[in-house]
């Protein structure tokens, strides 16, 4: 039934109508539909693939927002579960270009995406689909890790991409995040992160030696994301540097998300590596230059323009 599911967290984000205004000054603000796992959703279905999202929310206006907002995305909201226990997570960010942007996250103690448990997945779906996308944080707390390991059990053929999103406040140590990656890296043959994200995961912080380290724990592609010096990719057989698009930034927050959505495309439609990362790359660049995350994913002829554009850098 669908391209492409998803698993993690949710939310809200409340994002300041104001640039380099620290929260306590801030008298404007924008809601959004928010967490990473769904973030990459919206962008793949921005990119006219058919994604489903597995997650949690509240039983409050908040939920029913998200419920809402990932519909009019365009992503089945079906694995979409409602917990009465857990209020809708929400997260505050503040705004100072070019590269401080801030995040507070108000989750509580445990979070409705953090409360699916196996029960709630449809495991046939979770085996059927083409690509399956999950993330460190979903490994932070039970019963969600135990149902990760399920979901990643019934995986048997196709992509499985590992997002290795590292969230500090959202782990009790770097030592116990770092244990769950080395878990669950032999189930990925993607894993995807930033500099600290590998770091957090294989140790090294290189980019050349944490893809290796990467691929040495089992995954077919390493992408390491370098920030302003672009993002390096490895298989076994090859490898690329592709250099940043150059764009104005305005929040870099949900630029590692519109990367995600892109990479899902180029991925499921079989493009060389290379091809696959430039696309991605410009992606990320075009979600940069805009405030929101959801709201500003791009689509697929919107990346192309900028890949054809005079600021992209060979």
């Amino acid at each position: 039934m669908y391209d492409l599911i998803t698993i993690g967290r949710c939310g809200v984000d409340v994002y300041p109508l104001q640039t380099g205004v620290g929260l306590a000054d801030v008298e404007t603000f924008g809601k959004f539909l928010g967490g990473s796992p769904t973030n990459v959703a919206v962008a793949a279905a921005r990119h006219g693939l058919r994604p489903a999202v597995i997650t949690g929310v509240g039983a409050d206006p908040f939920g029913a927002y998200v419920r809402r907002a990932i519909r009019d995305f365009g992503v089945d909201d079906r694995f979409v579960v409602t917990f009465t226990e857990a209020p809708t997570p929400v997260t505050f960010c503040e705004i100072f270009p070019p590269d401080h942007f801030p995040i507070y996250f108000y989750r509580g103690e445990h979070p409705p995406d953090l409360r699916i448990t196996s029960g709630h997945l449809d495991l046939d779906a979770i085996r059927a689909t083409s690509l399956f996308w999950f993330s460190l944080t979903g490994l932070s707390k039970e019963p969600s890790r135990a149902a990760h390991h399920a979901a990643l059990s019934a995986r048997t053929s196709g992509w499985t991409v590992f997002d290795l999103d590292y969230r500090a406040p959202l782990w009790e140590s770097r030592a116990a995040a770092r244990e769950a990656a080395g878990r669950a890296l032999p189930h990925a043959n993607v894993a995807v992160g930033n500099l600290e994200e590998v770091e957090t995961a294989v140790g090294v912080r290189d980019p050349e030696a944490a893809a290796q380290a990467l691929l040495d724990a089992g995954v077919q592609i390493a992408i390491v994301k370098m920030g302003p010096e672009g993002v390096f990719a490895r298989t076994s057989g090859e490898s690329c540097l592709i250099k940043p698009v150059e764009v104005d930034v305005l929040n870099g927050i949900g630029a590692g998300d519109a990367f995600g959505g892109a990479l899902c495309l180029g991925l499921l439609r079989g493009w060389p590596l290379e091809r696959t990362i430039r696309f991605a790359n410009a992606a990320g660049a075009f979600v940069a230059g805009r405030l929101a995350c959801a709201d500003a994913m791009p689509t697929t002829a919107e990346v192309e323009e900028l890949l054809e554009g005079p600021g992209v850098r060979s």
